[in-house]
């Protein structure tokens, strides 16, 4: 999904939205289900699918399926911070924690961290990492479960392997 774009297949207000991306190369297939939800300033992997059982249960934290971002953060992550977001921290709406946290890269007045979760709430990465004083300048979803983005562009589509499709069913017990 690029940067700007909406999750969702249509949109009443007439934002750029996914379903803008499929309609113009999935012809024929209007019952479609997004694996979850990117703000529109989130670029990244989403997951399409016309088996609505399977997007819930990759959805849901229960199933404890993988979601794995890169983040540009402004400032330099300190030792420990990864630590402290496993142990987990206090967010508005509840507790929250990482299963996964390393830092990718740095930059002065920058580090490009990576983070593993296996919830969804909305906008849970931002408020993590800024809850942390980190605030997040980009991010970008690489991973759900065994599916990556690879090196592929925003905005584009493929299928994914049988292989890919059988390790996400095996994931969620299906």
């Amino acid at each position: 999904k690029p940067r700007g774009m909406h999750s969702t297949m249509s949109d009443d207000r007439g934002r750029p939205c996914v379903g803008d991306l499929v309609e113009h190369r999935v012809r024929g297939n209007k019952k479609l289900f997004h694996v979850g939800r990117l703000d529109a300033d989130t670029e990244g992997l989403l997951l399409l699918t016309n088996d609505g059982e399977l997007a819930h249960r990759l959805m849901h934290p229960s199933y404890e399926v993988p979601k794995t971002y890169v983040a540009t953060v402004i400032g330099t992550v300190p030792r420990g911070l990864g630590k402290k977001l496993r142990a987990g921290v206090e967010l508005d709406d509840g507790p929250a924690h990482v299963d996964d946290f390393a830092v990718v890269d740095t930059v002065p007045g920058k580090t490009m961290v990576r983070v593993t979760l296996h919830e969804g709430r909305n906008r849970i990465v931002r408020r993590l990492l800024a809850s942390v004083d980190f605030p997040v300048q980009e991010l970008v979803r690489t991973d759900i479960g065994t599916v990556s983005l690879g090196d592929q562009r925003p905005g584009s589509i493929r299928a994914l392997s049988r292989k890919e499709v059988g390790e996400l069913y095996q994931a969620v017990g299906l």
